[in-house]
């Protein structure tokens, strides 16, 4: 008896998991069923909201953390089943050496890499969107490029001043070197006068982030799946070597 009592309870344990698991789905995207995506050679790597440094910012605010990133980004690099990745970027920029980090560990990828800047790629999102092979502008997003600049306790000796230029020169050097813009044009637009109301620097929007030189194409997820898809055929297989 109690062992039929026992089968019986099992089922109804299973549908009670069941029914706690399409609750929670419901709660947490209005749906009951979520699409699955089918095991895929592109690894999909969000860079959002605000980049995440030393500092641990508060809880309200959405963040990538560096710790988080960079064992991904070294995963990638081990799996041998990824033979591509997407940056999916829409972040107000953040922390420049966790940002500088991560762009160089990108770059350093031996895995095709094409990144796409969706909402906005501001600030320290500028080098991370161009660390890619090739980098994508959505027409309405937006990528705000302005100095370096600093929060809390500050020295006024002119030490603080040769810290942040050369800071600044890290950024600039790998800008340029990881996309078509030249260096002064990157300084005309890091530096100019009346695009920003309370800040120094410009605001570049979809095509005009093209025109200069600092992404490669307008284009969303089909344009960069594509893209990526033709990198990954003409990289050269461990045969060939």
């Amino acid at each position: 008896m109690n062992q039929d009592k026992d089968k019986n309870e099992q089922p109804n344990q299973d549908q009670d998991q069941v029914n706690d698991s399409i609750m929670e789905k419901i709660k947490q995207l209005g749906q009951t069923n979520v699409p699955q995506a089918p095991e895929s050679n592109i690894h999909i790597l969000p860079i959002i909201g605000q980049i995440e440094g030393h500092l641990q910012l508060p809880a309200k605010n959405k963040t990538t953390k560096y710790e988080h990133i960079i064992p991904q980004i070294i995963a990638i690099e081990q799996n041998p089943k990824i033979e591509g990745v997407i940056l999916l970027l829409n972040t107000v920029g953040g922390d420049v050496e966790a940002g500088l980090a991560i762009s160089e560990m990108i770059a350093s990828l031996s895995k095709p890499t094409v990144s796409i800047v969706l909402g906005g790629g501001h600030s320290i999102g500028v080098p991370i969107a161009v660390s890619a092979n090739y980098a994508f502008i959505t027409e309405t997003a937006t990528m705000t490029i302005h100095p370096i600049r600093l929060t809390g306790l500050v020295i006024g000796v002119p030490q603080t001043f040769e810290y942040m230029d050369k800071m600044q020169d890290r950024v600039i050097n790998f800008v340029t070197s990881h996309s078509n813009v030249s260096e002064e044009k990157f300084k005309d637009l890091m530096f100019a006068r009346g695009n920003l109301t309370r800040d120094i620097g410009t605001n570049v929007v979809g095509k005009e982030a093209v025109d200069s030189g600092l992404i490669d194409a307008v284009g969303g997820v089909k344009e960069a799946m594509f893209k990526l898809n033709e990198l990954i055929k003409e990289k050269p297989t461990k045969e060939e070597h």
